[in-house]
């Protein structure tokens, strides 16, 4: 790495906490929607569908339901047709306009056609290698740039070192995109009736140079049957737009402080003449792994036990409250401090085989990561310590 690299990202980051410092950010009056890829880059194949073509449909019809429905929202597309637009500029679309939340639409694909579901990222380190290769296949598009060597500093979408610097970028957006990201995940779960794959950090090239609060959504896998059937729909695109906007509609209220209305409910969807809250995907798809009986443990209180053993699932370097959205769907969540990180654990068992279990549930709702840790009284303990206390009992 030259001397002018670092220069030139030293002076990107002190820029990036002069507008955070001195920039008002308790508003969404400018939005930027995002289309994935676009022109020549197709993005993902689905058996039926393109990628660039899910992600564009999408955002034309959420850019309508902003405009129709938050007349104090400015709505700025990075495209509004198969056009191919560098990532970098992307994100100077966002910046130069100013916005206060940059939102860009993806769908996902792997070799598999069981994986399923949704999940939304927001820039940050990789948490494992499943979310480094979903960044790695988005972060590829640079390579049909040119002249991308110098347009990102000599990134290498390749190289997992390559990407741990982004993450600084964003750290000082990251509480608001965690917020709107838990809102989004919330409205196409539980709205939708989709699998939840869960709020993800990773370091995507389109989010890094964003000014802003950003998420990075993958609205399903059209390498699955039934995922690609729902977003290859006018109805699937439709649901997957209200869903965002009405996330997007709970963040704004919610950082301005303002009260919902009633009609704040009643959305009516284009070109299909129905309710869309009234309305689920046709179909949810068989799970990854069928689960069995034994394979749900119920999250219940270890009272008087010597030794506890939970199961971590995420760390910050800030403390986050124990009700925040983003521990939406996670039972019993305690926080511990430990070298300098907070910690976040769900679930309190007396037996290590109890958590090991309960784990696989915990892996399912998209924290691949998790492991599980021990304690004794408030003090986190080894796993082989807990055992010898146990067996001296």
């Amino acid at each position: 790495m030259t001397e002018k690299r670092i220069d030139q990202r030293f002076l990107i980051l002190c820029l990036l906490y002069f507008f955070v410092n001195f920039a008002s950010a308790q508003r969404v009056n400018t939005v930027v929607l995002d289309a994935g890829h676009g022109g020549h880059d197709t993005g993902a194949l689905g058996k039926n569908s393109r990628e660039k073509d899910i992600t564009l449909a999408i955002v034309l019809k959420l850019r309508d339901y902003i405009r129709d429905n938050m007349k104090d929202v400015k709505v700025i597309l990075t495209r509004s047709d198969d056009t191919f637009v560098e990532l970098y500029r992307r994100a100077h679309i966002a910046n130069e306009n100013k916005a206060d939340l940059f939102i860009s639409i993806h769908c996902n694909s792997t070799k598999s056609t069981n994986a399923y579901g949704v999940e939304t990222f927001v820039m940050g380190l990789h948490k494992s290698e499943a979310n480094l290769a979903v960044a790695k296949a988005e972060n590829a598009a640079i390579l049909l740039e040119d002249d991308y060597v110098e347009k990102y500093d000599g990134f290498d979408p390749n190289s997992p070192e390559g990407n741990i610097f982004f993450s600084m970028m964003q750290n000082a957006f990251l509480d608001k995109s965690l917020a709107f990201a838990g809102k989004i995940q919330h409205q196409l779960v539980d709205n939708l009736n989709m699998f939840n794959r869960g709020v993800k950090q990773a370091g995507f090239l389109v989010l890094y140079k964003t000014a802003m609060p950003g998420v990075l959504i993958e609205t399903g896998f059209i390498s699955n049957p039934s995922n690609e059937r729902f977003l290859l729909s006018e109805k699937g695109q439709d649901l997957t737009a209200q869903a965002i906007f009405r996330a997007l509609r709970d963040y704004k209220y919610q950082l301005e402080k303002r009260t919902p209305q009633a009609q704040d409910s009643i959305i009516v969807p284009k070109n299909t003449g129905i309710a869309g809250k009234e309305i689920k995907p046709e179909q949810k798809p068989p799970k990854e792994t069928p689960a069995t009986k034994t394979d749900s443990v119920p999250v219940k209180k270890n009272p008087g036990g010597i030794v506890s053993y939970r199961v971590q699932f995420v760390m910050f370097p800030d403390e986050k409250p124990l009700n925040s959205p983003i521990f939406k769907g996670l039972e019993n969540v305690k926080m511990y401090e430990q070298g300098g990180a907070f910690k976040y654990t769900s679930g309190d068992f007396a037996t290590l085989d109890e958590a090991m279990l309960y784990r696989k549930e915990i892996i399912s709702k998209g924290y691949k990561d998790a492991f599980v840790v021990a304690f004794k009284g408030k003090q986190r303990i080894t796993n082989e310590e807990a055992r010898r206390l146990t067996e001296k009992k």
